[in-house]
């Protein structure tokens, strides 16, 4: 994070809202459910339809691929002594002494995101996504091949839960001060910052964070009773202990651990926490108190979970996330008890997010087809919700309903892992087109304290999903968007669970094989830059400059040494020795220069710059590299002293000269060499270049090809090349991997691919092996790309030729999740005119490219018919805007104000900006998406420079949350710069 405050933190319910469109509503309850067995994950009448349902499309993607890669994800989080099971080769011990200043272990956990903080609410809630993914899609993270995997992970964070509850009313919430770690950018193995844990009490309490630690626990508890019974029990009696703790001192844990108020605060309050604690505990133990506890808070009324605004329903147009937990609430309780009004507040919960609540209420859906809830983690609200659909979907018996709610989970899954309009993934090493620059500090890998070296992230993060687009699928793939392109532990936690389910609804997805690699260091991590610094004819003075920039993991080093090597033939010869000489040093970084020792029997010898006890760290500029200046000196008035053949003298720069990498000077760790090459006389070896690898084999599978070659002696590490002709000079670089296998994923279908490789060692790279090849099977072709163009009474649809399809389809829907009736098949044109419609009226179409492979369907385009003819596709001939100031989200102290500026027109709208009066007087607590400043009663608005225009069609969402006493504030006055719009005050 690069300021103090961290808004994507900001995004509970109560801080950051959305905007509702009047859409078609869904609707209807149904009859009342048999009451389950609480004992059970999958407790419902119809709770395993998921996994007896049996889809006939093949998997879009390679689901298992994705599932494995996101859990993957949280073992790149890790904290303490890494594990011997983590499979994330960059990563290594961070943080050993966490707890210290409270006289506790308090290693172990994750980091919550690209920064080095520990925070323990998000942690907590992500631990029971986690294990409610696991209870609830179990099948899929087997058949995937990740439950061992994602069980791992589940014990690691909840051994850390163990450790922060040293007591039955003791918790340490949080570890790292949040404005202290975000000072620095550097890998966390070399975290040079102080680390205070905070904890909450039976005197000074936290609630929610109480309350959600034990619903992660009683989950986990679930879902190792099988086979670790012992340690199911450890983590139920925690968790008892901490609901009583969360239930007895009621009170938001930010009152006593105030530092996370700028980054997890709780704006929902803790009736929900408290609600689904103790649903948690239901579920674990059968006991009713519970459940009877967790019903208590699930009201519209004071010390309830309230109501949506002004009107009588419980809270829907929100989602599941670390702040929020009345969504899971609403469903486990309707699938726990069969009441009706939870059955109501669940599926009011869903209409919202598809088809629209009976009054026309909608969340935003992007051009492209995103439930866009909130810019900052956007695809971690559609994912989490996502989740909720599938879950429920198993519980429903309307079979309309059912497949509303999974066709959207899978429409928002798709979408993250490429079905958008930019074909790009936005899981981190998955897919076409990932992103390659998320905002995270240990990826990253700086030596210098700075995002913006190195210019490429020295490590991919598999599996991470970033924040996400815009409303209008805009993203740029930059390291300092920490808005859109940060990860964090709990974007990825309802994703694992979806993957998992999705794997159970299109069976077939493998994980990769030999996943992951390690990873092979892409630069030097230890070197020597040196220069001449002053020359005499009795003397050479040298400046060597120590760097440390390691990230294959990142290490602390203390113990580093340099040696330069000297040929003393000529001091010899006049009847001298090494004794005459003089070695001293006039300026160092904490290095002492030590010499002179001789090689051998031989005429060589070196001088030591010794930099033991001197911490050298990829941690700034002043950390990661110290310099001392060496002098050796024949007496004054002698005549013989010549360096020109000493062998670390060669490539030494003019005095004056920077610096520059040199080899012949060595550099040792606690004697071990790590840089340059030792004369041989002086210990080194020549390593011979390794022998052309044989034995190159190649297996295709769908859109991959499993290469594996037999060892060559003396190599280091592997180059692999790849060709589509197979002819020479057009063979390019694929990998470098150290091992014999590899799998080169992500290819075209029906393809030839024609591979070689060869061995490499520090000596030298060998010949290329003999090319071999295989042929990708034929996939299904690309989707298509439409555009609808609206006519009188008729829409047009046009598209490009797809590569490799041979027909094209048309289908035809009433909305953009709606169920899509067939219009043609078999189409070779590239054009298709749907005519008899009703003007007025908008229509969704999808076209889908076939061959026999399988069919791939585009992301749905719309029209709107009309007498006059034109528009469609989002555009039209339209020139009119409206600025609406919504201030229907206020519970009577407080409110979300917010600016939401549609541009309905042909021309952008540019430089805009507004004032107005408020009734009553305000205070500002926070604010996204421009700057507002309140001077008295008045009120000024100035959007950032990214929304200072607002492109024809589009639309933006600013606000503010503002604190008031007496009546609430209503804004009038109101005048908008830049534009002349319509103005709604709601």
């Amino acid at each position: 994070m690069s300021r103090l405050i961290d808004g994507r933190r900001l995004g509970g319910r109560w801080a950051a809202p959305l905007l509702a469109l009047s859409l078609a509503a869904c609707g209807g309850g149904e009859t009342a459910q048999q009451k389950a067995n609480p004992m059970s994950a999958d407790a419902g009448s119809n709770a395993n339809a998921l996994a007896v349902t049996k889809a006939a499309a093949a998997p879009a993607y390679n689901y298992a691929e994705a599932l494995q890669k996101a859990i993957l994800f949280y073992e790149a989080q890790q904290s303490g002594k890494k594990p011997d099971w983590n499979r994330v080769s960059w990563r290594g011990d961070s943080r050993l002494t966490d707890g210290s200043d409270v006289g506790l272990d308090l290693t172990g956990g994750w980091y919550d995101a690209g920064d080095h903080v520990k925070f323990g609410f998000p942690a907590a809630s992500t631990a029971t996504q986690l294990a409610w993914g696991a209870l609830e899609f179990e099948a899929g993270h087997k058949d995937a091949g990740q439950h061992d995997a994602l069980l791992r992970n589940l014990r690691w964070i909840n051994d850390y839960f163990i450790k922060a509850h040293p007591s039955a009313n003791v918790f340490y919430g949080q570890v790292g001060n949040g404005s202290t770690d975000h000072s620095w950018w550097g890998p966390v193995e070399v975290y040079p910052k102080e680390a205070p844990a905070y904890k909450i009490d039976a005197t000074c309490g936290g609630s929610d964070l109480a309350g959600e630690t034990a619903a992660a626990m009683a989950a986990a508890s679930m879902v190792f009773k099988s086979s670790d019974p012992t340690y199911a029990a450890t983590l139920l009696t925690h968790a008892r202990q901490l609901y009583t703790l969360a239930d007895t001192k009621r009170q938001k844990y930010v009152e006593c651990i105030t530092d996370a108020q700028g980054y997890y605060n709780s704006w929902s309050g803790y009736s929900d926490e408290l609600a689904w604690g103790a649903i948690w505990l239901y579920r674990a133990t059968g006991e009713a108190a519970y459940l009877t506890k967790a019903e208590s808070f699930v009201t519209t009324g004071a010390g309830g979970f309230g109501s949506e605004g002004q009107t009588a329903y419980l809270p829907y147009k929100w989602t599941q996330d670390w702040d929020s937990k009345h969504y899971g609430s609403y469903l486990l309780l309707a699938r726990l008890t069969g009441k009706q009004k939870y059955k109501d507040a669940i599926e009011r919960n869903l209409a919202y997010w598809t088809t629209g609540t009976p009054e026309g209420e909608r969340v935003t859906y992007t051009p492209g087809g995103l439930a866009w809830l909130s810019q900052w983690g956007s695809l971690r609200y559609a994912l989490n919700e996502s989740f909720i659909a599938l879950a429920y979907a198993k519980d429903v018996t309307d079979a309309t309903k059912q497949q509303r709610y999974r066709d959207f989970a899978m429409q928002q899954l798709n979408y993250a892992l490429g079905s958008n309009p930019r074909r790009s993934s936005y899981l981190i090493g998955f897919g076409a087109n990932s992103p390659q620059h998320p905002h995270h500090r240990t990826a990253h890998g700086s030596w210098s304290d700075s995002q913006s070296l190195p210019t490429n992230h020295r490590h991919v993060l598999y599996g991470a999903m970033v924040g996400g687009p815009n409303a209008t699928d805009g993203y740029t793939d930059s390291i300092n968007d920490y808005v859109s392109n940060e990860v964090a532990i709990d974007y990825n936690a309802a994703v694992v669970g979806v993957l998992a389910g999705a794997q159970q609804l299109f069976p077939g997805s493998v994980p990769l094989a030999n996943f992951p690699q390690a990873e092979v260091p892409t630069d030097d991590q230890y070197f020597v830059e040196a220069a001449l610094n002053s020359t005499g004819n009795t003397y050479t003075e040298v400046k060597a400059v120590v760097n440390n920039r390691s990230g294959w993991p990142a290490r602390v080093a203390d113990k580093l040494s340099l040696r330069y090597y000297l040929d003393l033939s000529e001091v010899i010869a006049a009847g001298r020795s090494a004794a005459d000489l003089k070695v001293s040093s006039n300026y160092n970084e904490g290095g002492v220069a030590r010499g002179l020792v001789r090689c051998g029997a031989s005429n060589l010898y070196y001088v030591t710059g010794d930099f033991s006890g001197t911490k050298i760290y990829p941690g700034g500029q002043s950390a990661y590299k110290k310099e001392i200046q060496i002098r050796i000196a024949a007496p004054d008035g002698t005549t013989y002293w010549n360096p020109a053949n000493d062998p670390s003298y060669a490539g030494l720069g003019a005095p004056g000269t920077a610096a520059v990498k040199v080899s012949n000077i060595t550099l040792y760790d606690d004697g071990r060499k790590v840089w340059g090459n030792e004369p041989a006389a002086c210990g080194g070896v020549a390593l011979p270049v390794p022998a052309t690898p044989t034995s190159l084999a190649a297996t295709a599978g769908v859109g991959s090809i499993s290469l594996s070659w037999a060892a060559s002696t003396n190599a280091t590490g592997y180059s692999l090349k790849r060709s589509t002709s197979g002819t020479a000079g057009s063979f390019a670089l694929v990998a470098s991997p150290a091992g014999t296998s590899y799998v080169d994923s992500g290819l075209a279908g029906g393809t030839r691919y024609y591979y070689t490789v060869s061995a490499r060692n520090d000596s030298g790279e060998s010949a290329a092996s003999d090319a071999v090849w295989a042929s990708t099977p034929v996939g299904a072709p690309a989707s298509p790309a439409p555009t609808a163009t609206a006519g009188n009474a008729k829409v047009t649809l046009n598209w490009p030729a797809v590569t490799g399809a041979a027909s094209y389809e048309v289908s035809r829907a009433t909305s953009a999740t709606g169920g899509y009736t067939a219009l043609a098949s078999g189409l070779t044109a590239l054009t298709y005119a749907d005519s008899g419609l009703t003007n007025g009226s908008t229509y969704f179409y999808k076209v889908g490219a076939r061959n026999t492979a399988g069919v791939t369907l585009s992301d749905p385009v719309s029209a709107t018919p009309s007498a006059g003819g034109g528009g469609g596709g989002g555009g039209g001939g339209t020139t009119n805007c409206t600025l609406t100031l919504d201030t229907t989200s206020d519970w009577g102290s407080g409110q979300v104000l917010r600016v939401l500026l549609s541009n309905a027109g042909t021309t952008p709208i540019t430089n805009w900006g507004l004032s107005f009066t408020e009734s009553n007087t305000i205070t500002i607590a926070n604010s996204w998406s421009g700057t507002f400043a309140v001077t008295g009663n008045k009120v000024t608005f100035a959007p950032a420079s990214w929304n200072s225009t607002v492109q024809a069609g589009a639309s933006i969402d600013a606000g503010m949350q503002l604190g008031y006493s007496g009546a609430k504030p209503t804004p009038s006055a109101v005048v908008m710069t830049g534009a002349s719009c319509t103005v709604v005050v709601k």
